[in-house]
């Protein structure tokens, strides 16, 4: 891992989004809450919250953060199923890794719940829109909000 420790401790904010391509019949199941598996943007929001803690388990020379909160929003879109995960910590080093997982982690969800209905699903697209704080500054990546 990269030495941190002579950074300086500052306010981290990283926002991520991605989508998961879906089908008008996986879109109709989502929409009237008839999964086998049950709510899936439910499901697929608390994975990503649950996978953004676990981030340093997953990428190896990723540092444990002391994260202060994590929000997933997990939406159906027209064809698609739209996340976006952000995470915030006061640290030495980002979380960009931490939102990114959310997302990768929502959409494999979204995956593992529809794909009795839908084998055809893509995700697109995840990627980082935004971040503050450390030592380079703020980052929007151009044409996101």
């Amino acid at each position: 891992m990269v030495d941190v420790g002579d950074k300086a401790v500052t306010r981290r904010v990283a926002v991520a989004r991605g989508r998961v391509r879906i089908s008008d019949e996986l879109a109709r199941a989502i929409r009237d809450n008839t999964l086998a598996k049950g709510d899936l943007l439910a499901v697929a929001r608390l994975a990503g919250i649950q996978a953004a803690k676990r981030t340093p388990e997953l990428i190896p020379l990723c540092h444990p953060l002391p994260l202060d909160a994590v929000d997933v929003r997990v939406e159906l879109g027209d064809g698609c199923v739209e996340i976006e995960g952000e995470a915030r910590v006061s640290a030495r080093t980002g979380v960009e890794m931490e939102a990114l997982t959310a997302v990768a982690v929502a959409a494999l969800t979204v995956i593992d719940m529809g794909k009795a209905i839908d084998k055809s699903m893509t995700i697109e697209c995840v990627r980082l829109v935004r971040k503050s704080g450390g030592r380079s500054g703020d980052y929007t990546r151009e044409g996101e909000a």
